[in-house]
């Protein structure tokens, strides 16, 4: 897989952990957050707060032209967002939610597809958005590779595409417009120092890794075992498998790991559900909070309750909120400003010191 690193020099978006959107009840997301027109690549976007954050640009940028598509009004367009997964993860609730907010907030008509967790599924459902007329898309790939037969079709009709939180390993500015996500690899790197210090750098630890195919679990992999290595050699990796990023696995898998490894000190799993899952797993062996440390990735509302609840360490926060970056971009391009190829969402972070008071900010 191709991978990406973030440099300086990317266009870095600050998202403030004040303008989080909580799930309300019957997991539906009320959000309010948008972006106003943008004027280049380094305006301001909305977080729904009433802050302003600068989008600044400095990386590679995309412009129409560059693309090969024709200008167009955004408000008079046809939006197609391609879901990959099933709506049971509060992460692709919010996401979801985000997208609809957005594209209501702006009038926007919006047709929406969701692939329930399945790539030719997927791959079908974008093609069937570009059949119904859409003339821009935002895709939140499922797998990584694969899209070839999208790409043509959408180059073809001169639709411009902008993948959020998973990458697509294909070249920007001419398979697809920008990338909007988290620094994945950071992401990796905080978790690991979030599990350094939950067991004082010593012991045998295990990774619940995410789905293969996708650039996610590369990079959170590559940067907590990169993290590890350099900063605590006594930690050892001695179990590592997939949980593919459901709870149900992460469960499994982790009533695998207790039996086959019972001096077992941590795990990092890949994502919350995996992470619960695990609770679920030690929960069951009669183990009680806090004899295995657990560090997870995504920030949703029963990770971080479980912070306080003393089953899990710390949470890394991978920000869903991708409406407004989405929809800004996309208005920027098809006036004919350049925008960014890679554009970076800030994430924030929960642990015993925070989750308490911020539960209510997660999503």
């Amino acid at each position: 897989m191709k991978p990406y690193s973030r440099s300086t020099t990317r266009n870095l978006v600050a998202v403030g952990l004040a303008a989080s959107l909580a799930l309300v009840a019957g997991c539906t997301k009320s959000e309010t957050s948008g972006a106003p027109d943008a004027s280049s690549a380094a305006s301001a976007a909305s977080d729904g707060a009433g802050q302003q954050v600068a989008a600044g640009s400095g990386g590679k940028t995309c412009a129409i032209g560059d693309y090969g598509a024709d200008r167009a009004d955004l408000k008079n367009a046809v939006v197609g967002f391609s879901q990959s997964e099933k709506e049971a993860n509060p992460f692709r609730i919010a996401e979801t939610a985000s997208i609809k907010a957005e594209a209501a907030k702006r009038g926007v008509k919006l047709l929406t597809a969701n692939a329930q967790s399945q790539f030719s599924k997927q791959i079908s459902d974008v093609q069937d958005l570009i059949a119904r007329g859409a003339d821009l898309l935002v895709i939140a790939p499922l797998n990584s590779d694969g899209w070839e037969p999208v790409l043509r079709s959408a180059r073809a009709k001169k639709i411009p595409i902008v993948t959020i939180d998973r990458q697509i390993n294909a070249t920007a500015c001419k398979d697809y417009v920008s990338f909007i996500g988290s620094d994945f690899v950071q992401q990796g790197q905080r978790a690991a120092d979030q599990l350094i210090r939950a067991t004082g750098g010593t012991g045998e630890i295990a990774i619940l890794l995410g789905a293969a195919g996708n650039n996610v679990t590369t990079q959170r992999t590559k940067g907590f075992e990169d993290r590890i290595k350099a900063k605590a050699p006594g930690l050892k990796v001695v179990f590592k498998q997939t949980g593919e990023f459901t709870r149900e696995k992460g469960q499994s898998v982790t009533e695998q790991l207790i039996q086959s490894k019972p001096g077992i000190k941590a795990i990092y799993a890949e994502n919350d559900e995996m992470g619960l899952g695990a609770v679920n797993a030690l929960k069951g062996a009669g183990k009680k909070p806090g004899d295995i440390k657990i560090v997870t990735i995504d920030g949703t509302r029963n990770a971080v309750q479980g912070i306080v609840d003393g089953w899990i360490s710390a949470v890394i926060e991978s920000n869903p909120r991708f409406g407004p970056l989405a929809f800004s971009t996309l208005d920027s391009f098809t006036q004919g400003k350049p925008v960014d190829e890679d554009i970076v969402i800030k994430d924030s972070q929960y642990s015993g010191a925070n989750a308490r008071t911020d539960l209510g900010k997660a999503y």
